[in-house]
């Protein structure tokens, strides 16, 4: 999918990757008192916010899943495992319109700018999940070392919010209804998704329709190593992992075919 000569061109750009990652970082909390401590803050209350209210006064339960905190863990995993993927695809399908600028005026590759949104969504991403494994180690609710399964999944939510939200970056720039269909496309795609209630109460009738839905399985992963300590059931992301493939191979064939035109449109 991505030639040598482009994989030299990232090596070659790396400084620039990074340093973009640590600038938007920073101006992120510029001016604020606390400073990069919102990193830590903001996550920190969301988590108790959702075990307070959902564990303690809602009492919500999982169908045939016991435990105080089952809830709240399986509606963390499910909300921060989207966030990672909607940060992705929200800024992805912008990123060449917003760096219009920095596109004519600099001469660099082009394929850096999802790299750095990648990167940019990774590094909060890491921070909050990081936070929400302290929760589990404190609550006693870590899954153990079937915890570690999660990586090749969140490998493919990656890969699968990237190969999107190129696709979805260069029509956005040629037509710019794409990304304003896509923001409320996904406002539908995530309440169609089980992450703040649970597969099992929804209609079998339904359920059938839920299946094409390729978040469900990546989102469910996450779900059932956290809450219960189960390894992912591998054969339901094939089909993900397919798409997936299938998108970054177009994403990047649309990028490197219309990489000269979108300076035009910029």
């Amino acid at each position: 999918m991505i030639n040598l000569a482009m994989l030299r061109g990232i090596w070659a750009y790396r400084g620039f990757v990074t340093g973009s990652v640590k600038r938007e970082f920073q101006s992120k909390y510029r001016n604020t008192m606390l400073g990069a401590a919102w990193t830590v803050l903001s996550p920190l209350a969301m988590i108790l916010v959702y075990t307070l209210v959902f564990s303690q006064v809602m009492r919500s339960k999982l169908p045939e899943t016991a435990g105080e905190y089952a809830y709240s863990i399986y509606l963390c995993a499910g909300i921060l495992t989207w966030g990672l993927f909607a940060e992705i695809t929200a800024r992805g399908q912008n990123v060449f319109l917003e760096q219009g600028n920095l596109i004519k005026k600099i001469s660099f590759p082009r394929i850096c700018l999802p790299i750095i949104v990648v990167a940019n969504a990774l590094v909060n991403f890491g921070i909050i999940f990081s936070l929400f494994i302290v929760f589990l180690l404190a609550s006693g609710q870590f899954p153990g070392m079937v915890f570690f399964t999660l990586l090749p999944v969140l490998a493919l939510l990656v890969l699968f919010a990237i190969g999107l939200s190129m696709v979805l970056g260069v029509l956005n720039v040629f037509f710019r209804d794409v990304g304003q269909f896509f923001s409320i496309f996904t406002q539908f795609w995530f309440w169609l998704t089980p992450v703040v209630y649970p597969s099992s109460i929804v209609p079998e009738s339904v359920r059938t329709y839920l299946e094409w839905n390729p978040m469900i399985p990546i989102i469910q992963s996450f779900q059932r190593v956290l809450v219960s300590g189960q390894a992912p059931e591998w054969q339901h992301l094939l089909a993900p992992t397919a798409l997936a493939l299938v998108l970054c191979v177009l994403g990047l064939k649309l990028f490197r075919k219309r990489a000269g035109e979108m300076v035009d449109e910029l």
